[in-house]
């Protein structure tokens, strides 16, 4: 089936596009729309062109695929047609419905005439993959719309719909009833006779006190846009079309976009764009696999991680039982969940009524004969073998047959808690990211004998509640723990050699981390890091001990929590302050250890940490713990605050070059504190760095 097709209507030719899903204007479609626009503009019966796509969509822009391929540049390109249709005798007028994004709303904006369904949504969202609309949009909206309101378009990449525009220049007619290309169709012939014929560039554009806007504009978007350039070369641009002839600002919209897209920022974001697709494809689970119905939910434990849980269900309208094993622990839970609700209606961020709704949807209980009915249940207890027994022998005697049992489990052996039931098909793991309410990552864990109806069912329920679903398999920690381990780990061997922690969580958070290891440790809480230290020196008896970190935690430090940890807290204050008392510690340590103290640059801080996760990593995708190694960068950039200008721990290794992080990896197994084969490079790594390959 062609992507677009040409028809007569009466004197009014109709240029159709329809491909799949959006009208991405990939070469195919812009050669069809060329060859429509020729062929009615060379027909003398036809007196006007109606370009119009699907219900769903008039184009989603451009297809990104093309982008760093000559396959964007070919011929026509979207300055081709747009040109093509300015230099036509014959009014085009585009019907807008559904989506009308980026390179789509800029060949709209090339039309003549647009006219609209008020529902239809339009923006120009090349912001989001680092880049600006290259098309003419940053020349031709503000002169439709005015300079402030394509100015907050441009930036922030969101979408507006058409009705909010009705009153300004964009739209020539909105039809508000019955069919659009009827509507479209009786514009044209309204418009067929008309002339000159309207061209946007034409139109004089000026903003009163520009130099004092722009500036004033400047300071807030450069404030919004931390390291990404993309927003401060979109703001660029809308000035050029302030205070610039229309060709003058089309070439500066074009040296931005030649920056931009080559830029590592863009190929991080369009890296995310397409690895987050790419999480929700399990090679070997068809797209048409049958979903069990989750029309009710229970979670186990009203705890932090428990009631976050049990939110993300309330807020897409599903029932969720919660229990707890005393009264008080299932009321101090409720108010936690209600004080969070709170807390958005103080913002605006939600009504009393929807905050009512919400509550009424999390039915509180003590006894698991309550949960019988659900159709999921997530259990959400300490993070021991011995207490995920008890719950998993009790939730097996109790749930209705099919009903998926999860465990959010976020290092323990999924195999093994699915041998304390008698159906070992119906669970997997669900790994929340605390808060659970608000973090997106949600690690899928598919134990060795999960079904597959199981894992389909699930991987379409994370992205109902909202978050975005990445397999693992099982190992200890899965993926992403398994991989903070090792970070963890080096971090505090830079203690033993010379660093103190605020250097450490510094450097890092410099490159654009949240936050660094030490803060994060201090915010989770380093009892939990202690813990599994302590069940890993049990395992592996010959494993080196962490004597810093134990010390740390033998005094009661276990953080923000506790008002001490790696630093010191103040009461309602959670800045973290250096403490004399830590860095005693850890002099003590390494003297007793021998070791000579040094100073170690921040770049070495920064290499020693990321690559002891792309090392680790690459072994996770080696053993095909991860799918891809795109699943794990998905896994650090929305889950442990990986920078999202660097694409993840992958992505930032295969912009380094891998036979660096190689070669690094060789030097730093040279340093004696190190543990026995920490460095040795990944095989997977190794052989790509070889073959001059990369990851993704």
């Amino acid at each position: 089936m062609s992507v677009c097709a040409t028809r007569s209507e009466g004197d009014i030719a109709v240029i159709s596009m329809n491909s799949p899903p959006v009208n991405g204007l990939g070469l195919p479609l812009r050669q069809g729309i060329a060859e429509g626009l020729a062929q009615a503009a060379k027909d003398p019966a036809i007196k006007a062109i109606v370009l119009t796509g699907t219900a769903k969509a008039f184009s989603g822009g451009a297809d990104i695929r093309e982008f760093n391929s000559p396959l964007m540049l070919a011929t026509p390109n979207l300055h081709d047609l747009i040109a093509q249709i300015e230099a036509l005798d014959k009014p085009v007028v585009a019907a807008i419905s559904g989506v009308c994004l980026g390179g789509g709303l800029e060949l709209a904006l090339g039309c003549h005439y647009r006219v609209a369904v008020p529902d239809a949504q339009i923006a120009l969202p090349e912001v989001k993959l680092g880049l600006l609309p290259g098309g003419g949009g940053t020349q031709r909206l503000p002169r439709l719309v005015g300079v402030q309101t394509a100015l907050e378009m441009v930036v922030s990449g969101d979408m507006v719909p058409a009705a909010k525009l009705a009153g300004t220049k964009l739209f020539d007619e909105m039809v508000t009833a019955g069919d659009l290309l009827a509507g479209a169709l009786a514009f044209a012939r309204k418009v067929a006779g008309n002339r000159p014929l309207p061209r946007v560039r034409d139109l004089q554009l000026s903003q009163p006190d520009a130099a004092a806007f722009f500036a004033a504009a400047r300071t807030q978007v450069a404030k919004q846009a931390g390291r990404l350039p993309a927003p401060l070369k979109c703001l660029e641009c809308i000035e050029a079309a302030a205070t610039k002839p229309f060709d003058e600002g089309m070439e500066v919209e074009r040296k931005g976009f030649e920056f931009l897209v080559n830029g590592p920022e863009s190929r991080a974001l369009r890296h995310a764009f397409f690895g987050e697709r790419a999480a929700a494809k399990i090679p070997d689970i068809p797209d048409d696999t049958p979903l069990r119905k989750i029309d009710s939910a229970a979670v186990i434990g009203a705890g932090t991680m428990g009631g976050g849980i049990a939110m993300n269900f309330a807020n897409v309208g599903i029932p969720v039982r919660i229990l707890e094993v005393k009264q008080d622990a299932l009321d101090r839970g409720l108010a936690v969940i209600r004080k969070n609700y709170e807390n958005q209606v103080k913002k605006g961020k939600l009504t009393q009524e929807k905050l009512d709704q919400r509550m009424a949807l999390i039915q509180p209980t003590l006894s698991y004969a309550d949960l019988g009915t659900a159709d999921i249940v997530i259990e959400a207890v300490f993070e021991d073998m011995d207490v995920k027994k008890k719950v998993f022998e009790q939730l097996d005697a109790v749930m209705k047959p099919g009903a998926i049992l999860a465990s959010n489990t976020s290092t323990l052996d999924l195999d093994r808690i699915a041998t304390f039931t008698q159906r070992p098909q119906d669970v997997v793991g669900l790994h929340f990211f605390s808060p659970a309410n608000v973090m997106r990552l949600l690690e899928v864990v598919r134990g060795k004998q999960t079904a597959k109806d199981v894992m389909a069912t699930v991987m379409q329920l994370g992205r109902k509640i909202r978050k975005l679903p990445v397999v693992a398999g099982v190992c200890d920690g899965f993926v992403g723990n398994r991989m903070i381990n090792k970070y963890s780990a080096e971090a505090l061997v830079l203690l033993e050699e010379g660093a103190l922690p605020q250097q450490v969580d510094g450097a890092i958070e410099k490159l654009g981390f949240a936050m660094g290891p030490f803060r994060m440790s201090d915010l989770a809480g380093n009892d939990v890091g202690w813990y599994i230290r302590k069940r890993h020196y049990a395992e592996h008896p010959d494993m080196r001990h962490s004597l810093i970190a134990d010390r740390i935690c033998e005094l009661g430090r276990y953080g923000q929590k506790t008002g001490k940890g790696w630093y010191a807290y103040q009461p309602g204050d959670r800045n973290a302050h250096p403490d004399a008392e830590v860095e005693k510690i850890i002099l003590d340590v390494s003297k007793e250890l021998g070791v000579t103290r040094r100073a170690i640059p921040d770049s070495e801080i920064v290499e020693r940490l990321v690559y002891a996760l792309v090392n680790e990593g690459a072994r996770i995708v080696e053993e095909g713990i991860a799918l891809r190694a795109s699943d794990i960068d998905m896994m650090y950039l929305n889950g442990y605050g990986f920078p999202l200008h660097l694409g993840g721990p992958m992505l930032y290794a295969d912009m380094q070059g891998l036979d660096k992080v190689v070669a690094r990896c060789r030097e730093f197994a040279k340093n004696p504190l190190s543990a026995p084969g920490f460095w040795e490079p990944a095989k997977l790594l190794a052989k790509l760095a070889g073959e001059g390959k990369t990851f993704n």
